[in-house]
């Protein structure tokens, strides 16, 4: 059984923070699942262009409002607590936070928690956990 709290996870290596966003990367590659859990806050009045290529990932929102737009169609969803959207085709999306903008995320493979977004807002393939 994998017990965790939020708490223990700021603070850390798990814990990463860009200029637009905040994930707390609670379960990871390491623990071996599958896939991986993180908490993000994408803050409030940014806009990021993300393209998970090599991942799908599942976002749940529980706090805020802001719009997820599909780049290739131009769809635009608005998102607030109890959205969900799905990532499974990896799409190129835009990500605008109106107020902060808290996400549950659910990655597949699992990040190991050392990725970085390279210019294209994708993660690299699945790599080794550490």
């Amino acid at each position: 059984m994998i017990v965790r709290t939020l708490s223990s996870i700021l603070d850390t290596p798990a814990h990463v923070k860009g200029d637009a966003f905040e994930s707390r990367r609670i379960l990871l590659a390491s623990d071996g699942l599958g896939y991986s859990l993180h908490d993000t806050v994408c803050k409030a009045g940014t806009e990021q262009h993300l393209e998970y290529k090599h991942h799908v990932e599942t976002n749940y929102v529980i706090e805020g409002q802001g719009a997820v737009t599909n780049v290739a169609t131009g769809q635009s969803w608005p998102l607030g607590p109890g959205t969900v959207y799905v990532l499974d085709k990896h799409e190129a999306h835009l990500l605008r936070a109106d107020t902060d903008l808290r996400i549950i995320c659910v990655f597949t493979p699992a990040l190991t928690g050392q990725e970085r977004h390279d210019a294209s807002g994708s993660y690299p393939a699945a790599i080794e956990a550490p």
